[in-house]
C-alpha cells in the first residue's frame, strides 16, 4: 500500500471507530425502554419518548454486525446482539408477517403497514447478521422475508414491486416512504434496497430461486429505473413505470452505481456484469459532472431547469465516497479517485461534527451547518457513514469487498 493510501486509510478508520462506532455505542442505547433511543438532537438532547423506526433499528443492526464482521471487536457484536434482539421482539409482526414500520418508545406497534423499503433493509440486516455470527435463525429470517417480499410486493404484471401494503398485506393509497416522497406505487427508492438486501442475501443463500430474483431487479433497474439519455435514476413511477418525476438525486445516483455494480458482481452473471458496469461508470461520470461542487461536496438535488436544492446532506457524501472510488477501480481514471479523496476531505471539513460527534445532517452550499437537528432520528442512521468506511477499508487494503 503506498503511503497516500495508509494515511488515508488511517483517517477513515479512525473516523469510523472513535466517531461513529463510538458515538453510536455512547449515546444510543436506551437502558430504560430497550433497544435504541429515537430521536437524540445536534447538541444530544435525548427525546426518550420518541418512537423507533424500523429503518433506524435495522440499520444498526447492519452496521454494527459488519463492524464485527471486519473489525472483530466484541464491543460491536453486543450492540449488533441488541439490536438483533430488539427487531426479533418488538418489530416483527407474528401474526402476518413481515415487520412494523415503527414502534413507539416502549415497543409496542406504532405504525404497521408493511413499507417494502423496510422490509429490504430487514433482508439486508438479517443477512449481515448471519455472515458475522452464523446465526442461523437470522438467515431464516432474512429467507422467509424475501419469499413474503415475492408473495406480496411483487408485481406479477408489470414486474417491480409494490411500496407499501396495509398491515395484512393487503393493498393501500398510503405508499409514501417520507413526507419528501411522492404517493406512487414504485420508486427507485425501494427497488434499490431491495436490490442491496437480496444481494446480501445471495452472498450467503445461492438459491436458484433467489438468483433469477436478483437478475431481474438489476434487469428491471437498467430497463426502467436508469435514464438512458442521461444516466440519471428516474425517482417514481406509477405500477406501468411510466415516470411520475424528473429531479435528479445526485445521492442517490453516486449510491446506485456502486450498489448495481456490486449486484452484478455477487450475482455472478459476466454478461450482465459487463452491461452493468459500462452503465455504472456513466452513472458515475454524470454525478462527477453535474452533481460535484468547487468544494468536493456534492449537491442533493437538481430538476430540468437546473439545481433545487443546494444543501450537502450527511449521507450522498459518504456514497460518494465509494461511488467515485469505484469508479476508478472500474477504470483507472484518476480524476475519480481524486472526486473520492476530496468527498472525503469535505466530510472531515464540514460534515463531521467537531463539537458533539457523529455527523451533521447537512451543511448549506457555504459549509454552514442547516437548521435540521437531527442526529438520531428514523432516518439519521450509522449506516451511510458506517458503510463507507467499511468499504473503503476493505477497497484500500484490497481485500475482496464480496
Amino acid at each position: 500500500m503506498n503511503v497516500l493510501n495508509q494515511q488515508w486509510l488511517e483517517r477513515i478508520e479512525q473516523e469510523l471507530e472513535s466517531n461513529i462506532l463510538g458515538f453510536w455505542m455512547k449515546h444510543t442505547v436506551d437502558e430504560q425502554n430497550g433497544g435504541f433511543y429515537g430521536f437524540i438532537s445536534r447538541d444530544l438532547t435525548v427525546n426518550p419518548e420518541a418512537g423507533k423506526s424500523l429503518v433506524l433499528n435495522t440499520r444498526i443492526l447492519w452496521t454494527f454486525a459488519s463492524a464485527y464482521r471486519i473489525l472483530g471487536n466484541e464491543q460491536y457484536l453486543k450492540i449488533a446482539d441488541r439490536a438483533y434482539n430488539y427487531v426479533k421482539k418488538h418489530f416483527i409482526d407474528n401474526e402476518f408477517g413481515g415487520l412494523y414500520w415503527m414502534v413507539d418508545a416502549a415497543g409496542s406497534p406504532l405504525e404497521t403497514k408493511k413499507q417494502v423499503y423496510g422490509q429490504a433493509f430487514a433482508i439486508y440486516a438479517f443477512s449481515e447478521y448471519y455472515r458475522a455470527t452464523g446465526n442461523e435463525a437470522a438467515l431464516q429470517q432474512a429467507i422467509e422475508l424475501f419469499r413474503t417480499l415475492e408473495r406480496y410486493s411483487y408485481d406479477k404484471e408489470y414486474k417491480g414491486y409494490f411500496e407499501a401494503l396495509t398491515r395484512e398485506w393487503q393493498e393501500t393509497d398510503d405508499n409514501s416512504l417520507s413526507e419528501k416522497d411522492l404517493n406512487e406505487k414504485k420508486s427507485m427508492n425501494t427497488h434499490l434496497h431491495v436490490m442491496e438486501g437480496y444481494t446480501n442475501l445471495y452472498r450467503v443463500w445461492k438459491s436458484d430461486e433467489l438468483h433469477a430474483k436478483l437478475k431481474e431487479l438489476i434487469e428491471i433497474t437498467i430497463k426502467h429505473i436508469v435514464n438512458p439519455d442521461n444516466a440519471h435514476f428516474i425517482l417514481f413511477f406509477d405500477e406501468q413505470w411510466n415516470y411520475r418525476s424528473e429531479h435528479i438525486s445526485y445521492g442517490h445516483d453516486i449510491e446506485g452505481s456502486w450498489l448495481l455494480f456490486e449486484a452484478a458482481e455477487v450475482l455472478g452473471d459476466e454478461a450482465l456484469l459487463e452491461e452493468v458496469k459500462a452503465i455504472a461508470i456513466r452513472m458515475a461520470e454524470a454525478t462527477f459532472n453535474e452533481g460535484v461542487d468547487e468544494d468536493g461536496g456534492l449537491l442533493n438535488e437538481a430538476g430540468p431547469d437546473g439545481l433545487i436544492d443546494t444543501h450537502k446532506d450527511w449521507w450522498p457524501q459518504a456514497e460518494a465516497v465509494v461511488g467515485f472510488y469505484n469508479a476508478y477501480q472500474m477504470t483507472g481514471e484518476e480524476k475519480y479517485r481524486d472526486a473520492a479523496v476530496r468527498s472525503w476531505s469535505f466530510i472531515e471539513d464540514f460534515i463531521v461534527d467537531k463539537e458533539h460527534g457523529e455527523w451533521l445532517w447537512s451543511v448549506t452550499r457555504d459549509g454552514t451547518p442547516s437548521d435540521n437537528i437531527e442526529k438520531v432520528s428514523p432516518w439519521k442512521c450509522p449506516y451511510h457513514n458506517g458503510r463507507a468506511c467499511f468499504e473503503m477499508i476493505e477497497r484500500l487494503k484490497g481485500a475482496p469487498t464480496h
